[in-house]
């Protein structure tokens, strides 16, 4: 009789179960969740993000590398360097004493030209040279070419026009042309060429590695100009507008062979040793008056201006 009750009442269990189950799966029936939740064991503070982070990628591509048996390429962190000019004048040429005074019909003068004519065979292999990255390359076109680059970049330099005269002179002529022209006024003019001017040296030197070649040719130009130089105040300093002057000068122009994008500029100018003297600069200076009171008034006629005291200079 016990054993018939307990299957009964098994019997019972198992009907209610499987009812309890299928009405659960028919009524989508959700459970609550568990009683007991997790201890936080800490305190958490909010940290905001990092400003610029977005997108950066915050692995070690290195380390990555490394781990990964790949060998990382070692990473040199150097400036380019853009060698435009040089930085003087190789071999340069040497003027022959009373250049444009001897004439060739005398002693003096043939010996002169002779010189020069032993002298130019290094010059004609470095036109040829240059003749080979420059193909209109020509002594006698050049020479006037020269001329006209001296005479734009003088232009240039009295309107203070610097994008112009970058483009005329390279990067170790330009100091040299406008140190200490910055608070002064210059007046120049080319009046007329007393001789036609000519190459009288080239040379073809390379630079830091073989074959980064440089011509550099220099052109001997007699002509007639004109200078002269303002202060900030308007006061002549140097030479004059009205009277020109014979001015025999070498320039030597240079230009990056290599470079398909080069251009012939001003260098540099040769100035022989027996050349004369420049004239010195007149520089204005201002002289303080007396000091006056009030009530008292200037006399220029009366008035005695101070001599300055004799001072030794040392050299």
């Amino acid at each position: 009789m016990a054993m018939s009750m307990r299957r009964t009442l098994v019997a019972l269990h198992r009907v209610t179960f499987n009812r309890l189950k299928n009405a659960d799966t028919s009524l989508d029936v959700q459970h609550p969740g568990p009683l007991f939740l997790q201890v936080r064991t800490k305190k958490r503070y909010f940290i905001p993000p990092v400003v610029g982070l977005k997108g950066k990628r915050t692995e070690d591509p290195e380390a990555k590398a490394k781990a990964a048996g790949i060998v990382f390429r070692q990473q040199y962190f150097e400036r380019p360097i853009n060698v435009a000019c040089t930085a003087g004048v190789f071999d340069p040429y040497i003027p022959p004493e009373g250049d444009a005074r001897l004439s060739t019909l005398s002693k003096e003068g043939l010996k002169q030209r002779t010189e020069q004519i032993r002298q130019s065979a290094t010059s004609q292999l470095a036109i040829r040279k240059i003749k080979e990255h420059d193909s209109q390359f020509s002594t006698k076109a050049f020479a006037e070419q020269a001329q006209e680059i001296f005479t734009e970049a003088h232009n240039a330099l009295t309107q203070f026009n610097k994008e112009k005269l970058h483009s005329l002179v390279t990067e170790r002529c330009y100091p040299e042309m406008t140190r200490g022209n910055r608070y002064k006024t210059i007046h120049w003019k080319f009046v007329e060429s007393l001789e036609v001017p000519r190459v009288v040296h080239a040379r073809c030197p390379d630079m830091v590695t073989k074959g980064n070649l440089y011509g550099q040719v220099t052109v001997r130009m007699h002509s007639k100009q004109t200078l002269s130089i303002y202060d900030r105040f308007g006061r002549l300093l140097l030479g004059s507008e009205e009277q020109p002057k014979d001015v025999l000068e070498y320039l030597v122009i240079e230009r990056h062979l290599i470079n398909p994008y080069g251009r012939w500029r001003l260098h540099a100018k040769i100035v022989p040793s027996w050349a004369p003297a420049k004239d010195p600069v007149v520089k204005t200076v201002c002289i303080p008056g007396p000091e006056l009171k009030p009530w008292q008034e200037f006399d220029t006629l009366n008035y005695e201006v101070p001599k300055p005291a004799a001072v030794q200079w040392y050299k």
